[in-house]
């Protein structure tokens, strides 16, 4: 019973400032359930505390948001600092103060206190599962248990650094393509609600009949003035309803992945990156020593797309009856043949995370190239779209005045 009141105590963020050993100042904050509880945690890491204060609650939350990027830069800083022989949780500070984003540097400082505290590393980073993943805490662990943490975390570092990239390549492909089609949406609908009207009672002291093209451009401005919340609505319902339906549903998890990877140019971009994150995250976790039935669980949830991750699942099963990793993938249809040979070969030289490496090379390279091939494509075939959308609205508008012209 004291057990689960304890965990249903409500943890309230308290700023502390106090005085450590050597004398100097200090100040941060901790998560806890009382000022008690700050005081003896404080004591703990032979800080006196000074002052304890719970934070106040703001109206509005302005605090920036920790992105995948910040975790990255965070992993290589810390590789680093540890590789050179800096104590973890010293390393940690050092890392804290250093960086730019004020919420990482809340959540830096809050696993140092843990790690402090006695707290494995690995438990410590555990409990912050929306930064640091299953894959993240497994190599932890596994370089805590071996006693190569800066090793580990030298691998880590590389990891997050590279899937980066290749996720702001595919991000930067996609981007320009869906900005351009919703400018020209937006102006489109400016036009047909507020300026087609003014040339529509222009046309009408014409007192003659408006050429077909004119008239069409003129019924569709009618539809956007009387049902324009339904159009917007609609469209914006739409985005939120699939974008919610994405994030809880499996089974539209499952069909619009399916349908990104059937997709002309982008679905063989996005199978590609998938191949090379799928290729990378085992290397990692299988140079770092995690058995490979272990490892294939943090690949999974690392795939980013659902076809691929219940591949993954399927693999593992396979694996875990004792059939070999490249007959395992070959029996899901998923991997390109190249990719089970190599795989193979990995098996049967034992260097298997090297091949696979060099894989996750090759595709990302694959991929760097794809997106530049379709940026190159995109460009032309966007402004040949803007051209026919804008223009063929301006010349339905001066049809008109053109064939008056040519009466007069």
């Amino acid at each position: 019973m004291a057990q689960a009141t304890a965990k249903k105590a409500k943890l309230d963020t308290f700023q502390w400032e106090g005085v450590d050993k050597k004398g100097k100042k200090i100040k941060g904050e901790m998560d806890a359930a009382s000022v008690a509880f700050v005081n003896a945690m404080l004591r703990r890491q032979g800080i006196s505390p000074v002052r304890v204060k719970k934070r106040p609650t703001a109206l509005f939350n302005f605090k920036k948001k920790i992105t995948p990027k910040d975790v990255s830069v965070f992993t290589r800083q810390l590789a680093t600092m540890v590789a050179a022989g800096i104590p973890v949780a010293q390393a940690f500070d050092i890392v804290a103060k250093g960086h730019e984003n004020p919420s990482m540097q809340e959540l830096i400082n809050t696993v140092k206190l843990d790690i402090e505290s006695g707290t494995s590393m690995t438990e410590a980073l555990g409990k912050h599962p929306l930064y640091f993943d299953e894959l993240y805490c497994n190599l932890v662990h596994a370089g805590e248990a071996a006693g190569i943490l800066d090793t580990i975390l030298d691998k880590l570092a590389i990891y997050k650094e590279k899937i980066e990239s290749l996720k702001s390549k595919i991000k930067s492909a996609l981007f320009y393509p869906t900005a351009v089609i919703v400018v020209a949406f937006i102006i489109t609908s400016v036009l047909m609600i507020f300026v087609i009207p003014q040339f529509e009672s222009l046309f009408k002291g014409f007192g003659a009949d408006l050429p077909a093209f004119t008239k069409l451009v003129i019924d569709i401005s009618a539809v956007f003035q009387d049902w324009w919340w339904a159009i917007f609505g609609t469209i914006i319902g739409s985005v939120a309803f699939f974008s919610y339906s994405y994030k809880r549903s499996t089974k539209m998890q499952h069909t619009l992945d399916r349908l990104i990877l059937r997709a002309p140019v982008v679905g063989e971009i996005v199978r590609k990156a998938t191949i090379a994150r799928f290729t990378r995250t085992l290397a990692t976790m299988f140079a770092a020593g995690v058995p490979l039935v272990e490892a294939l669980d943090s690949v999974a949830g690392a795939s980013g797309n659902r076809i691929y991750f219940e591949g993954t699942m399927d693999i593992k099963a396979d694996v875990t009856t004792g059939t070999q990793l490249q007959a395992a993938m070959a029996s899901t249809e998923l991997f390109p043949n190249m990719v089970v040979q190599m795989v193979a070969i990995g098996e049967e030289s034992g260097e298997l995370d090297s091949m696979l490496n060099k894989v996750a090379d090759i595709y990302e390279q694959e991929v760097d190239d794809a997106v530049a091939g379709l940026s190159s494509l995109i460009e032309p075939i966007i402004m040949a779209f803007l051209g026919v959308v804008i223009g063929g609205l301006v010349i339905a508008m001066y049809l008109p005045i053109f064939k008056l012209a040519a009466t007069v």
